[in-house]
């Protein structure tokens, strides 16, 4: 088994947990989906999880994840659906963060929306035989609520999707320390509930 990023600090995180789970079956690398280390027909299954929606060129992607998959075997993506989000209680910060994630998102030429769109890349990547799904996440209760709250709220103003926001002009620091008081108001609120739609396709390459 091959996990493969194209940030080598996150292959650090991955091969640091496959570690503490004892896992010896699996190895990482640093990589391009739209050209994999391969040889043709090298893997019974190629699984893209939550990566189609970052990329300008999905098609491609999945074009090059048929190459390396042998004849039969599962070619698989799920991706969530930004536009389909839908939370309690009712915040305009939360309706502010979502506009802006879809705009910095479209301006680094990734789609937000992919969930949608999958099925649709998968016939343009030439598959014929494909399984079209869907499934969700929800964030509530004490444990996973605090956690996304906070996951979102330091993306907000400790990541690289803060600095793309405001190198685009889309947002100003003072709006991202807004919108991030706005996130860790949700995760305080016991109300608190948050659902994720994902579009799902299992393709046979």
């Amino acid at each position: 088994m091959v996990g493969i990023d194209a940030a080598a600090d996150v292959l650090s995180e991955a091969r640091a947990e496959a570690e503490r789970r004892g896992l010896e079956n699996v190895r990482f690398e640093t990589g391009d989906v739209y050209g994999l280390a391969f040889g043709d027909d090298s893997f019974d299954v190629v699984h893209a999880h939550q990566v189609l929606q970052h990329l300008s060129d999905p098609v491609a992607a999945l074009g090059e994840m048929r190459r390396v998959c042998r004849p039969g075997g599962v070619v698989a993506a799920r991706d969530g659906d930004y536009g389909g989000f839908f939370w309690f209680p009712a915040d305009p910060g939360l309706d502010e963060w979502q506009a802006l994630y879809r705009d910095v998102a479209r301006a680094l030429g990734g789609e937000p929306d992919a969930g949608r769109h999958l099925l649709s890349w998968a016939r343009g990547a030439g598959f014929a035989s494909i399984e079209a799904s869907g499934s969700a996440w929800c964030y509530t209760g004490p444990d996973d609520r605090p956690w996304w709250g906070s996951l979102w709220a330091r993306r907000l103003t400790e990541s690289p999707f803060g600095d793309r926001a405001v190198e685009h002009g889309l947002a100003t620091r003072a709006d991202l320390e807004r919108l991030a008081t706005a996130w860790r108001r949700w995760a305080d609120s016991e109300d608190g509930w948050f659902l994720i739609p994902h579009g799902e396709i299992l393709c046979t390459a």
